[in-house]
């Protein structure tokens, strides 16, 4: 048999995990000093990777003693107590019933995400410093269009290089409809299992539509933990909180928006069948993300008034939270006079040492984008992807939330053109679609 490949397993393997579930851990205020010093001694990092995967496996002493300290630590964050959330949502006021929106707001909606997050890809993991290198590099500085590797130094993409599939797909010169990414695939998800089980859809029923529908090998961080966990025939309503290190990461926030869509104008209702759908892998801020999101799309649909839309998705954050915290200096710094760069510095002080991934910092960065554009598709999807993070996941985000506000009319064709309103995408039977197709088949759900 070839040696030649080695298969390197992200998001999954023990001695990758623990420095996750020490980060976890501290966020929370859980003491896991005496863990942390046993790993260090033994050699190991207590520094989480950046990317899902060490380049260098772990010997197999390594991997045991990360797994003892995953299963302590773990103990520890299951007993730290937690807020009702489901009880929080109940609790909030009802929205009066409208109208269903145009199908315009609707094919907004999914052209927004796409372009937002088509325009965020080839510069996920490329981070904030290494955005502005690329585009400095060929007088593209600041961004306005989609990214293109014409006339960026070769010594530039070195220090900053592309997203794997960024450069193959999501340049400028390459763009040929909209390509597969978890982004759109998890609004898929969404729309097959409303059409499938109904409104009335339980987390049961999302991890059933995971397991036929979705590849292992296109779920990530959170969403991996909890198919592993699913495959060995845990209970739906447990896997998101066994061994789950990345429970309050984006993967949730990404999956919500058409829980907003089908809810036009209630935004309470959106945020509940988001939380349903959010709680089979996430929990704590992870919950508030998603339902935030859901919350804002429902409002986006029928609303032009950005603090509307801004203001249904603070309403279903836990005061004490987080993410209310972040997202509420956010808009502060959104709605200032203060430079954008500024801005971004004084979002970035606040949220420092948070993982890329994570729900807070990206959320954040979403509401600094909305408010400081006033709802500017064009304006909103630039500013949020050239903060950093999560860009592809939060420009998406951001992008169905303006594309709704605008109607798909509006967006400029530089954005919808190369899309060509087509969606590529490793669901079963899902490829090729087309986003004029989606969107009927949502507002039927309205």
């Amino acid at each position: 048999m070839s040696e030649s490949f080695a298969l390197r397993l992200t998001w999954s393997q023990p001695e990758d995990l623990v420095a996750h579930f020490f980060s976890q851990a501290r966020y929370e205020g859980v003491n896991v000093d005496e863990e942390i010093k046993t790993w260090t001694d033994a050699g190991g990092s207590a520094k989480a990777p950046m990317a899902g995967a060490t380049p260098i496996p772990a010997s197999e002493k390594m991997r045991a003693l990360a797994r003892e300290l995953i299963i302590e630590i773990d103990i520890k964050l299951n007993a730290n107590p937690e807020l009702d959330y489901e009880a929080f949502l109940n609790a909030l006021p009802d929205s009066p019933p409208v109208a269903t929106p145009d199908f315009n707001t609707y094919h907004g909606a999914w052209l927004g995400r796409a372009a937002g997050c088509l325009l965020g890809k080839p510069v996920e993991k490329t981070q904030r410093v290494g955005i502005r290198a690329i585009l400095k590099s060929n007088d593209r500085w600041p961004l306005t269009q989609y990214f293109t590797g014409i006339g960026v130094p070769a010594e530039v993409l070195s220090a900053h290089p592309w997203n794997k599939q960024g450069a193959l797909h999501c340049l400028q010169e390459n763009i040929d409809g909209m390509p597969e990414d978890d982004d759109l695939n998890y609004p898929l998800i969404a729309l097959m299992t409303l059409e499938t089980y109904g409104r009335d859809f339980n987390t049961h029923h999302i991890a059933d539509q995971w397991l036929k529908l979705l590849p292992a090998g296109r779920v990530f961080t959170a969403e991996r933990v909890v198919y592993r966990n699913l495959l060995e025939g845990t209970s739906p309503s447990e896997v998101g909180a066994i061994a789950n290190p990345f429970k309050e990461w984006i993967g949730a926030l990404i999956r919500a928006d058409v829980y907003g869509w089908v809810n036009p104008g209630n935004p309470k209702l959106a945020a509940q069948m988001a939380y349903r759908d959010a709680y089979l892998s996430h929990r704590r801020n992870g919950l508030y993300g998603a339902a935030m999101s859901a919350a804002m799309n429902a409002v986006a649909m029928v609303s032009k008034d950005i603090n509307e839309v801004i203001d249904a998705g603070m309403a279903v954050l836990p005061p004490e939270s987080a993410i209310h915290r972040a997202c509420s200096l956010a808009r502060q710094l959104g709605e200032s006079d203060m430079d954008y760069e500024l801005a971004l510095d004084a979002l970035y002080a606040h949220v420092d040492g948070m993982h890329w991934v994570h729900t807070v910092n990206n959320a954040a960065l979403g509401i600094l984008g909305l408010s400081r554009s006033k709802a500017d598709y064009s304006t909103a999807i630039t500013l949020t992807v050239m903060g950093g993070w999560d860009t592809d996941s939060i420009g998406a985000t951001v992008g169905s939330i303006c594309g709704a506000m605008a109607g798909a009319d509006a967006i400029d064709s530089q954005w919808s053109a190369p899309i060509d309103n087509r969606l590529a995408s490793s669901i079963p039977g899902c490829n090729q679609l087309l986003l004029t197709d989606l969107a009927a088949r949502t507002r039927a759900l309205a």
